[in-house]
């Protein structure tokens, strides 16, 4: 199969996915629209802008990133010459999800394609439109023995992950990702996992409050806040949370108006499941601002929630959607406590003037990756690495990671021939205090 072993090749490929991607963007657009009312400058810097930024990065790198890598051999193996060779993992599995449901399925295709492999990619039955546009792209793209999507439900996924793979990629919930974790299990196959978590906010009262609000109120309604880096809960000061609580009203309705419902920049919930399942958070809980609900369209206004229980429906699990509960602290004892009560999130934000203390803060918790002052645009940087750690995911990606991360590195020592050092073959008498010395060296 040339895309083994022919880099050229997939470059060519990944420059018609190129050409075919710019051709039906407004089609993408669409159908992202139609699944859930994503509306048009949301699917382009979300979905397909990022998903044409990432291609052509991938296709402008894609020798270097192949190409041997050359490494200093040890002296114990003088003389040679060492290297690490990428080789494609061979037949990966790509599931995808449904809040991104273009861009998280064709980044890792792209990846995975770049490496060499041989991909099969099962979008999200959830989001239909982009599941049909996405099948139509491939087919155009590529031969089915190198690219095939197949369609269908949960149980199509099942019968998928029973198989034998050499690569398995899913991007995903928690519990989701512990039955894909544990099918691969089944075959010792490596697997990347994208999940999520309940990503905690915190706000200091040194803060810039104005500039906080808009940032926390971008960050966590985009896509209806149905996006597993979101800020899912805040901890606020309670020396400026009623500033806060004031600026963020003010933002939501900067941002989509007085009623958000009329507003063709919110989306909605994906299907009538979620939608119930958040519906259900709203119940005896303090809601300082949004509320409403419309089941006939998927729609729950961009909700504020005052001083949630910890053991409430709505602070168990992640929430992904745009509900935002907001706790008050007065000192980082309260702060590690709270924290401490979850899984190790996705993403964790602090806001604060007070650089160093922020700086302390991202480094004494453990999570995927986070922001200083903003929120989720960590995502937007293909140097830096995205996933997760423990419950929140296995294994990370993005541009040049992207490539590492389908590609088995395989090390390789070449021996030289005019010198064989005598001292490493038996017999070894009168050998060990010699070895002893010269391995004091290394």
């Amino acid at each position: 199969m040339e895309f083994k072993t022919n880099i050229g090749y997939r470059k060519d490929k990944l420059k018609q996915l190129l050409s075919t991607l710019i051709k039906y963007e407004n089609d993408i657009t669409l159908a992202l629209y139609n699944d859930f009312k994503k509306s048009e400058f949301e699917s382009v810097i979300t979905e397909t802008s990022y998903v044409i930024s990432d291609l052509k990065h991938t296709i402008k790198n894609i020798d270097k990133w192949a190409k041997p890598k050359k490494v200093l051999p040890s002296l114990l193996n003088f003389p040679s010459s060492d290297y690490i060779l990428s080789e494609p993992y061979g037949k990966v599995l790509v599931i995808s999800p449904w809040n991104y449901p273009f861009q998280l399925a064709f980044c890792p295709l792209i990846a995975a394609v770049s490496a060499g492999n041989q991909v099969v990619l099962k979008p999200s039955e959830l989001t239909s439109n982009t599941s049909k546009i996405i099948s139509k792209i491939v087919a155009e793209v590529f031969d089915k023995n190198h690219v095939e999507v197949v369609e269908g439900d949960a149980e199509v996924s099942k019968k998928l992950l029973s198989q034998r793979w050499d690569y398995i990629f899913f991007t995903g919930s928690v519990a989701v990702g512990k039955m894909v974790a544990k099918a691969a299990a089944e075959f010792l196959t490596p697997v990347t996992l994208e999940l999520g978590g309940k990503n905690p906010c915190i706000i200091d009262e040194n803060c810039n409050v104005q500039l906080t609000a808009k940032r926390i109120v971008w960050g966590k309604f985009l896509n209806a806040g149905q996006t597993c880096i979101a800020p899912d809960y805040l901890l606020v000061h309670t020396k400026v949370k009623t500033k806060i609580v004031e600026a963020l009203k003010d933002e939501i309705k900067l941002a989509y108006g007085e009623n958000p419902e009329v507003s063709a920049d919110f989306p909605r919930i994906v299907n009538e499941k979620n939608f119930n399942r958040l519906s259900e958070f709203l119940n005896n809980e303090t809601v300082l601002f949004g509320g409403q609900t419309n089941k006939d369209d998927y729609y729950i206004a961009p909700t504020l929630l005052d001083e949630s229980k910890l053991d409430s429906l709505v602070m168990k699990d992640e929430i992904f959607g745009p509900i935002l509960p907001i706790i008050s602290y007065q000192n980082e004892t309260e702060i590690e406590q709270i924290i401490s009560n979850y899984d190790k999130p996705l993403s964790l934000y602090v806001f604060s003037n007070r650089i160093n203390w922020a700086k302390e803060i991202v480094k004494k918790y453990s999570f995927g990756g986070g922001c200083i002052n903003d929120t989720i645009i960590h995502f937007s940087n293909n140097r830096l690495p995205f996933g997760g750690v423990g419950n929140s995911g296995i294994g990370a990606y993005h541009g040049k990671l992207s490539f590492d991360t389908f590609s088995h590195k395989k090390a390789i020592v070449n021996k030289g021939t005019w010198l064989d050092l005598p001292f490493r073959y038996a017999p070894y008498k009168n050998k060990i205090h010699f070895i002893k010395k010269l391995m004091k060296w290394f």
